[in-house]
């Protein structure tokens, strides 16, 4: 048995209890676990890291997890969560079949402590009494576990040595204590440096000292960070003209309280929470802690709790007098729609879930009054009043980070369970989620596997820049092309996958004719080492981001909380 997943970062970490509510066992356990009381940590952390990639009772992310304690024991189980690699080059053949069908291999559960695996048993088994579940029936063909479906991630005899910028404190003492996910220079280029915890925090960085910059969590009505590792301060960005106007824009979540969404869909699909896109104007610019107050431009109703709004950016080599400058981009994903059944609320026009849009947040031409649709926008002649005329590109599933360079804006796209995706971002295209899948046709009602599609010029959906299968990763995050001054570092991508730490790098020229992937080392102190070992986490969590008013580039690792600074790069 595995529990095989989607993320990393998206694992079962289920401090559970055993869970009994009365009068209830009629319910589904969506249901049942609305009505649980809010205080028993079994339902809180469930929620938090577990929903988004696993379901009792129906396949998603990874497999279903109910009825399993009818095939193994506690002790059985235990062991396999503590190293599931083991029992994969033991040869069970249950977990390398799940290996193959999910195509990756959930890390150790070596740091909880035996109480918590217990609880993670208990709450399965209690649910699986509950519901009457079945395990998952699966094939003990284990042939073919291991087949490429693209070229292989090369290791190059490229190396960084990494050294430690800043630590950010805690917001948890839980695990991942922190959960940085975006790091911005202040625009004035004076050294500053911005850094979100998803957990509602901003920080900001002056010399090697972290102090909190803005905290939303008393500022806004009903914000949660939870369920999934994906949810809470998804982003933030500086405007262009922020000297000037002192405006932020952010994304969060909120729990749904019945407040009117600018994208919503039929009653019959549970809306699961709320992304939100704000506006904050700050009244002093000198000061180190934000006052002032915010806007609300934008919120989107989402089926699940995976794939938000991870990414929002302003395009930052357009010029004053440009078109693009003062334009927002914000990625939207899927919203875990087609995982969850509803593959109809994505890939279309009149639908903002899986689409990058762009907008002039301080015009007021939209249906909702809060901010202007460009006019050089691919979609604004367009006689369908149901169109969403802020797309400005769509056909993606988890458009996870941005960034420009020489003119070309790179976004990157997490996979379901076979590739990751770079994607050079064209105006008007379509990049193909959920019917394609890298190179390959896929089918919402089997989301494993992909098969062989035409290359033909006829064929309207944009193929990746570059991509890397599971084999190599699980979640490609999000980098930036190098300009700075270490020369070996120069025009290259540097980007990496979120689970693993790998960090990976393409060659960029003029007419990106290099579509391999190839992996970098990490050293310190003169020897190879990798992001697992530096931040002491199977789950790295790692986030790249640049500056590009000093050219350094960083590397976060969230289960640290540790921000490393690439100090120097050269070949061996």
């Amino acid at each position: 048995m595995t529990f095989s997943l989607r993320y990393l970062y998206c694992l079962p970490f289920l401090a559970l209890v055993w869970l009994t509510v009365p009068n209830n066992h009629d319910l589904s356990v969506s249901d049942r676990m609305q009505t649980m009381p809010d205080d028993l940590p079994g339902k809180a952390l469930f929620k938090t890291h577990c929903v988004s990639c696993h379901a009792l009772e129906q396949d998603g992310i990874g497999p279903k997890l109910g009825g399993i304690t009818r095939l193994l024991s506690e002790k059985e189980l235990i062991a396999f969560m503590k190293n599931p690699q083991k029992a994969i080059e033991s040869g069970n053949a249950r977990a390398v079949s799940l290996s193959k069908r999910y195509k990756m291999i959930m890390p150790g559960f070596d740091f909880l402590k035996d109480d918590e695996l217990k609880s993670i048993v208990a709450y399965i088994a209690d649910e699986t009494q509950k519901n009457n579940s079945q395990p998952l029936v699966v094939s003990n063909n284990t042939g073919g576990a291991n087949t490429r479906l693209t070229e292989p991630v090369a290791k190059s005899n490229l190396t960084i040595e990494l050294e430690e910028f800043v630590t950010i404190p805690p917001s948890s003492d839980k695990m991942p204590r922190t959960r940085i996910a975006t790091m911005r220079a202040h625009p004035s280029g004076d050294g500053t440096q911005y850094v979100s915890d998803q957990r509602g925090l901003i920080y900001r960085i002056a010399g090697k000292e972290a102090s909190t910059f803005l905290d939303v969590r008393p500022l806004i009505e009903n914000f949660i960070n939870e369920p999934g590792l994906g949810t809470g301060l998804g982003s933030f960005a500086f405007h262009p003209d922020f000297l000037k106007n002192g405006l932020i824009y952010t994304t969060h979540t909120e729990s749904f309280k019945g407040k009117r969404a600018d994208y919503s869909y039929s009653d019959s699909v549970e809306v699961a929470l709320q992304w939100v896109v704000s506006e904050w104007h700050m009244d002093d610019l000198t000061s180190p802690i934000f006052t002032g107050k915010r806007r609300e431009l934008l919120r989107v109703n989402m089926p699940s709790s995976a794939h938000g709004i991870q990414d929002i950016g302003f395009n930052p080599e357009a010029l004053k007098d440009s078109q693009d400058y003062g334009k927002l981009y914000i990625g939207i994903g899927d919203g875990g729609s087609t995982i969850n059944k509803h593959p109809e609320l994505c890939h279309k026009l009149t639908s903002l879930l899986g689409t990058l849009i762009r907008i002039d947040p301080l015009g007021r031409n939209s249906k909702n009054g809060q901010y202007t649709i460009p006019a050089d926008n691919p979609f604004v002649a367009e006689n369908d009043p149901a169109i969403y005329t802020e797309i400005y590109a769509y056909g993606f599933r988890n458009p996870h980070r941005q960034a420009w360079y020489q003119g070309r804006l790179f976004c990157t796209d997490v996979g379901e369970s076979n590739f990751e995706e770079v994607n050079v971002i064209q105006k008007g295209g379509d990049y193909g989620w959920n019917v394609r899948e890298g190179n390959y046709g896929i089918s919402s009602k089997d989301l494993k596997n992909v098969y062989p599609v035409p290359d033909t010029k006829a064929d309207r959906f944009i193929r990746p820049f570059l991509q890397y299968d599971h084999l190599d990763g699980n979640a490609i995050s999000g980098g930036y092309v190098y300009e700075g001054p270490i020369e070996a570092l120069k025009n290259k991508y540097v980007f990496g996958d979120i689970a693993r730490g790998r960090v990976f790098f393409a060659n960029i020229d003029k007419n990106l004719t290099d579509h391999s992937v190839q992996e970098l080392t990490i050293m310190q102190d003169g020897k190879p080492t990798n992001l697992v070992e530096l931040s002491g986490s199977k789950r790295v969590d790692l986030r790249i981001t640049y500056d590009r008013f000093t050219k350094e580039m960083y590397i976060m690792t969230k289960s640290d909380g540790k921000i490393r600074r690439i100090k120097k790069a050269g070949y061996r």
